[in-house]
């Protein structure tokens, strides 16, 4: 009988040893680091080169730019001119004139807008992308303002648009004006929240150039634009801009989705006081707007920087005046100068200026008398009109007289 037995026993052993074997492999000795397998480096960054015979970033994209705020230069771009579905890139406008109403007073931070059934959307999984106004309800308009920026609801936008144009159609025609003032030459709406439309299409450097806009003349409301959550009727819903949740430099703008359009980032960032804004434009993923966008701003602040020739308001000479009640006048720079320049080159920028000979009084405040030129490396970079600091007014006769006869003994 225990001969039978013994090869069920053996085998039965055998097991159990392959279980507790098994059951003890995570507490086995770790391998030493060098025989671990070795983690895969990043890929790195293709290029291209320009029509400047500059190396750029490659993106796999319809289109995109990076601006410098400060001066409205492109650094690089693909495609900046082409018109291109924008998606929800289009709120951007729709947001910024609801700003400009706040701003000149014209709208209230509290003044109810009503949720129409024509505004209203339902949302779901496939569908718009919502704040979820109840239909018939109200919000303030703050509040609406927030539901466009941050949850990027078209519920909000149309009834926005309702409310200060009167209808869709009268908004838009707003949107379009404003489009023309601000210089966006590519770019025609035909909807407040940017779904498709046959002629709805906007360029990534008009884009760039309503960014700015946005960042300069709604500077009291551009931080809602970083503003990573929104909650309302209970729903929290964040903000679309995976940037804000990984680079602290980054403050706004907008993304922006649809099939037609791809994925869409217009995105603003501040380093070392220099604010640079990218644009990028169908896009195959929400990580490949997000990582198109990192390496355009981490490519912009490696390789250029912001020099500045002369300060505004400040007196570069003295320009000497004829039949003036003084004898010169301050000259300088109207408005602040701001150049970008190479990685390294701000120290090398130097300034030549020139004066507008033979200056006979009455002088205006701010009239053009000379201009400066900046150079760097025996390069010219850019020059600008240099204006008169102060009024110079005429002399009287007697006056003039006296220069006249004592300019005649000092030749």
């Amino acid at each position: 009988m225990l001969l039978r037995l013994l090869p069920s026993l053996l085998t039965g052993a055998i097991l159990a040893s392959s279980v507790g074997t098994a059951f003890a492999a995570p507490h086995t000795k770790p391998k030493p680091a060098a025989a671990r397998k070795a983690k895969a480096a990043p890929a790195e960054q293709a290029m291209t080169t320009d029509a400047n015979g500059r190396s750029i970033p490659l993106l796999e994209n319809k289109a995109w730019v990076l601006m410098n705020y400060n001066t409205g230069e492109l650094l690089a771009s693909s495609n900046p001119d082409e018109p291109l579905p924008p998606a929800s890139l289009t709120k951007m406008m729709t947001s910024y004139l609801v700003e400009q109403g706040l701003k000149s007073g014209k709208l209230k931070p509290d003044e109810k807008v009503t949720m129409s059934e024509s505004a209203w959307c339902r949302g779901g999984k496939d569908g718009d992308s919502c704040m979820f106004v109840p239909l018939n309800a109200q919000a303030s308009l703050m509040e609406m303002l927030r539901g466009v920026v941050i949850a990027s609801g078209n519920d909000a936008s149309k009834a926005l648009a309702e409310h200060i144009g009167g209808s869709q159609a009268g908004f838009v025609t707003q949107m379009n004006a404003e489009a023309a003032k601000l210089g966006m030459t590519k770019t025609h709406f035909e909807n407040a929240d940017g779904l498709p439309g046959a002629n709805h299409k906007a360029s990534a450097r008009d884009l760039a150039v309503l960014a700015a806009a946005i960042i300069r003349n709604s500077a009291e409301y551009y931080p809602i634009y970083a503003e990573r959550e929104f909650t309302y009727n209970h729903i929290k819903q964040g903000n679309r801009n995976a940037l804000l949740y990984t680079d602290p430099t980054v403050d706004g703008l907008k993304t922006g989705h649809t099939d037609e359009a791809g994925y869409c980032l217009t995105a603003s960032a501040k380093r070392n006081g220099m604010r640079l804004i990218s644009v990028i434009m169908n896009a195959n993923s929400k990580q490949a707007r997000a990582d198109q966008t990192r390496v355009l701003f981490n490519w912009g602040y490696a390789n250029f920087e912001e020099a500045t020739p002369a300060q505004a308001g400040t007196a570069l000479t003295n320009a000497k005046v004829v039949y003036g009640v003084a004898p010169e006048v301050a000259a300088g720079l109207a408005r602040p100068w701001t150049l970008v320049v190479a990685k390294g080159q701000a120290a090398a920028v130097k300034t030549e200026l020139t004066l507008n000979p033979g200056l006979e009084a009455p002088i205006a405040k701010g009239a053009v008398i000379g201009k400066l030129v900046a150079v760097a490396n025996g390069k010219t970079l850019g020059e600008v009109p240099v204006v008169a600091l102060a009024d110079v007014e005429r002399a009287g006769f007697f006056l003039r007289l006296k220069q006249r006869i004592t300019g005649w003994f000092s030749k």
